[in-house]
């Protein structure tokens, strides 16, 4: 499927969905937990309907047929590994958080786990290293440290130590051992995306799971390493929960609107949540964007803007579209410190470059980010590589271009986001899905 998208100057309000992290991460706990939770404006998206299908794989009953209100019946921790191998589809989130939680069924019984061939290509070794001195036994069925992958319990608990190139090893880590037999320590050598770890030990918070971390607020500069203890035998407690909106989602309407919007209102985020990709609006603003923000919405409107130096490393999956953005800014935009995006559904720092490219941008890559020097990018039929992030991020470029862009395996923004061809639309956005014009 092709996304067809034409200049445009956008106007309007728009509610940003719920955030597929806090999602996901609502949906392990409650059916860790005991008795029944409620979810309320779940994001429903082909991630989250993934980590549905793989907890009610896993013993819990999960109620969705309500799209604005998910009921899960948990199962207190007591895991049963099922017969048939759990297809997470392109959840890389799932796909680590859920092994951890598979890691607590009963001595000997197995899960199996596959993806998507993204999944497949995303590593999960020093995860499942890190399982097997807690406990748990994990196999790679290729030998590659990569999915297809067995878990096989119990969990029980002991020392171990990670580099946490991504920090989804680390949440599972934190989300599974609270409920081990016995105390966990966890050494962490390398952290990435500390802010989503964050996100994990706020639901701790909430649930009153006892743990510490070394040193105190070690997360603000994990350069220096954390150490966390997490006390074993704990339980995790049903729940009534809303989900906030997602930074990560906003991040498109956000640059949309800093490149072709008279006035666009963003609604329903909140800045006191610990989503790290709230720090776009900070990017954008180094970069001259006109950005407002109210106690309930963000207002944003086109503005000239400029090259800047980002250290990207908490927010990886903001790359595609400040990629986007710096190839219409005035200067050098330098995208640092994120080597992590080379592991993502897509090695996005290669794929950005290559798709800027197409569209005479000036850009260099590097091990670890982007050097794009802002010019006037011309339309393009670019390769949205099965990507949800590129598809989209590069859709910000035909709005802001004189002709017509379209970018191909547009059926990957489902993963996260299947209404925002809809929403852009709704502002002014001119796109639409289908086979195209010649250009």
């Amino acid at each position: 499927m092709k996304l067809i998208v034409r200049k445009s100057r956008l106007k309007g309000e728009v509610v940003i969905p719920g955030s597929k992290s806090h999602t996901i991460r609502a949906v392990a706990i409650a059916s860790l937990a005991k008795g029944q939770s409620t979810i309320h404006n779940p994001l429903v998206s082909g991630d989250t309907q993934a980590a549905v299908a793989c907890y009610q794989a896993l013993g819990a009953q999960i109620d969705t047929s309500d799209s604005k209100l998910w009921k899960v019946v948990g199962t207190g921790g007591e895991i049963s590994a099922p017969h048939e191998v759990i297809d997470v589809g392109n959840s890389g989130t799932t796909l680590r958080i859920a092994m951890g939680s598979a890691a607590l069924a009963k001595s000997g019984q197995t899960t199996t786990f596959t993806g998507d061939e993204q999944i497949q290509g995303r590593p999960v070794g020093p995860l499942m290293e890190a399982l097997g001195d807690l406990g748990a036994k994990c196999t790679s069925l290729k030998n590659n440290g990569k999915a297809p992958v067995e878990v096989t319990g119990k969990l029980t608990g002991g020392k171990t130590s990670i580099a946490a190139t991504t920090s989804q090893y680390l949440s599972s880590l934190l989300l599974c051992t609270p409920l081990a037999s016995r105390d966990s320590e966890i050494d962490v050598t390398l952290l990435n995306e500390p802010g989503y770890v964050q996100m994990t030990l706020d639901w701790l918070d909430k649930q009153q799971i006892k743990y510490e971390n070394r040193p105190p607020g070690c997360l603000a500069q994990p350069s220096r390493g954390c150490k966390f203890k997490i006390k074993g035998n704990q339980s995790y407690r049903h729940f009534d929960a809303t989900i906030p909106a997602d930074f990560s989602s906003a991040t498109f309407f956000l640059c949309a609107a800093a490149l072709v919007a008279d006035e666009v209102t963003l609604l329903g985020l909140d800045f006191s949540d610990n989503q790290p990709d709230k720090a776009v609006v900070d990017y954008l603003k180094a970069m001259g964007a006109d950005i407002s923000i109210e106690s309930t919405s963000i207002i944003i409107k086109a503005a000239p803007l400029r090259g800047a130096e980002l250290d990207m490393n908490r927010t990886p999956d903001a790359v595609p579209a400040m990629a986007v953005i710096a190839a219409f800014a005035e200067g050098t935009t330098k995208l640092l410190n994120v080597p992590q995006a080379r592991s993502k559904e897509t090695d996005r720092i290669k794929c950005m470059a290559e798709e800027l490219k197409k569209m005479a941008v000036d850009v260099e890559e590097l091990p670890n980010g982007l050097i794009i020097n802002g010019g006037r990018p011309k339309p393009a039929e670019l390769n949205g590589r099965s990507d949800h992030r590129i598809v989209m991020a590069l859709s910000l470029a035909g709005l802001a271009i004189d002709g017509q862009c379209s970018i191909d395996t547009a059926e990957a923004m489902s993963v996260t986001f299947p209404d925002y061809v809809e929403l852009m639309k709704s502002i002014g956005a001119n796109m639409e899905l289908g086979r195209g014009n010649p250009m």
